[in-house]
């Protein structure tokens, strides 16, 4: 069992209402929390104690957090049991999450619009706002794919400064 301080205690029922709003499961949340805060990796049981969940829920959440790719498996040696870690980078878990989501997510719904647009032409008697409203979303959801993923081909450093420079970077293409 982990002893959790009351910032770690704080920070891991935070991200679990937090998981919530994202659409995650709040034990799978939570289970990352504290992935991220502990000294050392893990095992499903020292996890199942230390936030009294079920063994089956811990389980499940896990497998969860490994699908999404932001937790690893960490095997020490002289034991049998599975040891598990968040990634310590936040980046790197942004960025494995933002991919997770586009494949999800984006990709399909790009997918959907276009067969929609695609239908919405091909049939004299829809209105044709119909497919041009489709085809502007479409757009916007491949114009913010496009941006993502250049974004997420930064460098790590420059990904960082850019985010500091938000605001200037609006100033500067907004102005005339």
């Amino acid at each position: 069992m982990v002893h959790l301080t009351p910032a770690m205690k704080k920070f891991v029922l935070h991200w679990g209402e937090m998981g919530d709003k994202w659409g995650v499961n709040r034990s799978v949340a939570q289970i990352h929390a504290l992935l991220y805060v502990a000294a050392r990796p893990l095992t499903a049981e020292e996890i199942s104690e230390t936030l009294s969940m079920a063994r089956s829920n811990v389980s499940t959440s896990i497998r969860e957090l490994l699908e999404w790719e932001i937790v690893r498996t960490v095997q020490r040696v002289g034991e049998r049991k599975d040891h598990f870690e968040a990634f310590g980078d936040p980046w790197e878990t942004m960025d494995k999450v933002i991919e997770k989501r586009r494949q999800r997510e984006i990709a399909p719904t790009i997918r959907l619009l276009a067969e929609c647009i695609e239908e919405a032409k091909g049939n004299p008697k829809e209105d044709k706002q119909v497919a041009a409203r489709l085809e502007s979303l479409r757009e916007l959801l491949v114009q913010g794919d496009a941006l993502c993923g250049a974004m997420r081909r930064l460098p790590r450093e420059s990904l960082g400064r850019l985010v500091k420079a938000g605001g200037r970077l609006k100033e500067m293409l907004l102005s005339k």
